[in-house]
């Protein structure tokens, strides 16, 4: 558990992306409408945060029994929703996942060593592969993965659906406490983790939110990681 790439991808810090992941999947107004209407950003925020992250948890850190749980209830999770199974839209789900969780750890700790960051780009094709996206589609290396990013940020088109989204997710009207008193964080850092382009149009002023990412990196720091680990412990437990 003391691997470095364990570690990443236990570690809740990477959570701070979580708002800016979900904004470019539904920038893609395939993804955006599936997400409209068969979502509840409004009414249920935990429930969408607590099946993203046992997603998340059980493609990456999960053995083999977990990864098959996880893709069944995903799968489930997708039934009747349009375009939900289609490897195209679903490869860019992933790629979304990894591109903020990399970019959360950078902003928190700096540049990732290029071993340990080829490592994640590696282990992040489970994120696709255990839905419907075939292995080969994933980018073998951090230049395919980049070039595939700037060919597909380009084709984005943020639409009333994603708009109405990002008012659910940065405004929560119903959401524990401790979520609430959190969201002005989330709605400092998510514009800086977006492509420019993105967060214009969804409206967002650029700024560089450096008080705001201060107080992640000291946050960070002063929590020990048997809390900064609790969730995936937790929803990995969950999975059996």
């Amino acid at each position: 558990m003391d691997r470095p790439l364990d570690r990443y991808v236990r570690d809740g810090a990477i959570v701070a992306g979580g708002a800016a992941a979900i904004l470019l999947q539904v920038a893609d107004p395939v993804v955006a409408r599936g997400v409209a209407g068969h979502s509840a950003f409004a009414t249920d925020p935990m429930r969408r945060l607590r099946h993203t992250l046992t997603f998340v948890y059980g493609a990456l850190a999960g053995d083999a029994r977990q990864r098959d749980r996880v893709a069944a209830l995903t799968d489930r999770a997708h039934d009747g929703v349009p375009g939900a199974r289609d490897a195209e839209h679903q490869l860019w789900v992933a790629a979304t996942l990894y591109a903020t969780g990399r970019a959360v750890q950078e902003r928190l700790r700096g540049p990732l060593p290029p071993g340990l960051d080829g490592e994640i780009l590696a282990a992040s094709a489970m994120l696709g592969t255990v839905l419907q996206v075939p292995a080969e589609r994933w980018p073998a290396d951090r230049a395919a993965f980049d070039a595939y990013w700037r060919d597909a940020v380009a084709a984005l088109e943020v639409g009333d659906d994603a708009r109405a989204i990002a008012r659910d997710l940065l405004h929560p009207r119903r959401a524990p406490w401790w979520m609430r008193a959190g969201m002005p964080l989330v709605r400092a850092v998510t514009p800086t983790l977006l492509p420019a382009p993105i967060a214009e149009a969804y409206g967002f002023a650029l700024r560089d939110a450096r008080v705001a990412w201060a107080i992640l990196r000291a946050l960070t720091r002063i929590t020990p990681w048997r809390l900064r680990s609790l969730p995936a412990r937790h929803l990995l437990a969950a999975l059996g």
